[in-house]
């Protein structure tokens, strides 16, 4: 009721002044201006951005968590909602609606380097809001420019807050500011909290499933950044708030509802999100003598080329030889003209028989279920849809160059027709699939986010039977030591979808999963030493999930259900 007075006054405010004949051009022009902007604000009610979304599930709760951020937070929040339950979708679709209404120019995104790629292809794809990255090294030229001539940016954390980017990212205003993996600002003393807190801005909303992760200190440090003085001095919230320990709320209940003004929280209860289970098989193929030349002169080639070809080439040659040597033949060809690979491209053209493939027919032919079959590049799908076609295996496929025509057709003919499509990394994109209930990854992305995008196009709300997860790999090759870590030793894909992302972060919050796993791969040669090497990689991680379940439950102690949408 407090709401709709302060309105009232306002917009009564702005109606004098209308009026008011002594208002010159330019006040008149501002009492219209102000008189607009409440009248759009007080229709929050209706997002009026959702008609153009039709790229994405939209969930009531989601759409809530928006509408009351926009009502009643004035656009700055702390979205902690559990993990998997889409809190970038929660934000994306807040600052798509401020866009549609016209409130904001300027977009910032700060996140974790990691997922800098991510947010911007999720915020063109499914929003339609274009963005430039800190990835975008050409664009850097002139940093005094690129800060100052692109009005909608993603950034790493870790760039932004550098010595040459922090006062060109912090001497300008920024209508709306995004800060996802909010955690990471959970200490007042460090450059992360620093940049943030420096920032001129309008809105902000900060994303993390476990805003406390050791004290509640933490917790005072990431409010404060949102609703300064919310929680006046740190010493007078320890005197009120804190108990001995650090960890447990004094007066909880006086404190949740100074939190209820800036923070929501939805849980998996609320929102009844009951998937059914999931179960992953790797299917180590032992290659050909053809195939196992191919793969160990190319490792041995890039191990001694380290200071010819950058990361993102060696990774990208690795990743395709672990596709087909089809793929592998493709990049090839870009490179033959400066280094010397012939050898090598003759190996492409003799390691015809792909025993990957082989095993596909095979599991297919025994298989009941609608699979999807995934494959990142476009020479490695082409060869399976004529390895499908020889096998008498109907097939369609779903590929991210096809027209959204022929994309429906293909959704079509695999609901009514056709046991498998061949999909590309987009295959599926935003489509309800989830009346198919398999998943053929039939070539590894080193990413873990991707792998578990792939699995979401269908172990997602709507699926109702059990879904079954093939990984494909050659025997001893980088992706089956990936698959030891993640799938033996740490059990991802019994995870919540979103959680191996946290447990990452918790390794390290600018560890990027495939440089490390290249790394360890390049450097150590004989079986032992990788074992050793990727071993001691699991390890970290299972430290990362132990630290990880003991912040959730200390989570749920603290906020239990009293916050959601």
């Amino acid at each position: 009721m407090d709401e709709f007075y302060s309105f009232s006054f306002k917009q009564t405010s702005a109606l004098v002044a209308l009026k008011n004949h002594q208002y010159d051009d330019l006040n008149y022009y501002k009492a219209r201006n102000q008189l607009f902007n409440l009248s759009v604000m007080a229709d929050y009610d209706q997002l009026v951005c959702l008609p153009s979304l039709t790229n994405i599930d939209k969930y009531w709760y989601q759409i809530e968590t928006a509408r009351r951020v926009l009502r009643q937070f004035g656009g700055r929040a702390l979205l902690a909602d559990e993990v998997g339950l889409g809190k970038t979708i929660e934000a994306a679709l807040i600052c798509k609606e401020y866009f549609a209404r016209g409130q904001i120019q300027s977009l910032l995104v700060l996140t974790p380097a990691s997922l800098v790629s991510q947010w911007q292809s999720e915020l063109a794809e499914k929003f339609a809001i274009d963005t430039v990255t800190t990835d975008d090294k050409h664009l850097q030229q002139d940093l005094t420019e690129f800060w100052t001539e692109h009005p909608r940016m993603v950034a790493s954390l870790n760039t932004a807050k550098s010595g040459k980017h922090f006062p060109l990212v912090t001497g300008r205003s920024w209508d709306l500011v995004i800060v996802d993996e909010a955690h990471h600002l959970k200490n007042r003393r460090t450059l992360n909290w620093k940049l943030v807190n420096s920032l001129s801005k309008r809105f902000i909303l900060m994303l993390t499933a476990t805003p406390v992760q050791n004290s509640l200190v933490e917790l005072y440090n990431l409010l404060t950044l949102l609703k300064p003085g919310l929680l006046q001095t740190e010493a007078a919230f320890k005197r009120e708030y804190v108990s001995r320990n650090g960890r447990v709320p004094k007066n909880p209940e006086k404190l949740r509802q100074l939190m209820r003004e800036v923070m929501i929280r939805n849980t998996r209860a609320l929102v009844d999100v009951k998937l059914p289970q999931r179960f992953a098989s790797t299917i180590s193929v032992t290659p050909s003598a053809s195939e196992q030349k191919l793969y160990q002169d190319l490792t041995d080639f890039l191990r001694s080329r380290e200071d010819i070809l950058d990361k993102l080439s060696r990774t990208n040659l690795l990743m395709r030889a672990g596709s087909s040597p089809l793929a592998l033949a493709d990049s090839l060809k870009n490179l033959t003209k400066r280094l010397e690979i012939d050898d090598l491209k003759t190996f492409t053209r003799r390691a015809a028989q792909i025993e990957k493939a082989k095993a596909l027919i095979d599991l297919l032919k025994q298989s009941k279920q609608k699979t999807l079959v995934f494959t990142t590049y476009r020479a490695t799908s082409s060869y399976l849809a004529k390895t499908l076609e020889q096998a008498n295996i109907p097939y369609a496929e779903f590929l991210g160059s096809m027209t959204l025509k022929q994309k429906d057709a293909a959704i079509a003919a695999f609901r009514d027709t056709v046991p498998v499509p061949i999909a590309s990394e987009t295959g599926g994109e935003g489509r309800n699939i989830q009346f198919a209930n398999a998943i053929v990854n039939y070539d590894l992305p080193w990413n873990p986010m991707k792998i578990e995008q792939r699995i979401g196009r269908l172990h997602r709300i709507g699926q109702t039977q059990e879904v079954f997860i093939f990984n494909f790999c050659l025997k001893d090759s980088i992706e089956e030591y990936i698959l030891k870590v993640l799938h033996d030793k740490i059990n991802m894909f019994e995870l919540v979808v979103g959680e191996i992302e946290t447990i990452i972060g918790n390794v390290d919050e600018e560890l990027d999963f495939s440089e490390v796993v290249m790394g360890l791969w390049l450097k150590n040669q004989a079986k032992p030493e990788l074992d050793t090497a990727f071993n001691q990689l699991a390890d970290d991680l299972l430290a990362a999930k132990a630290k990880y379940q003991k912040t959730r439950e200390l989570d749920e102690q603290i906020f239990g259900e009293d916050f959601e949408a």
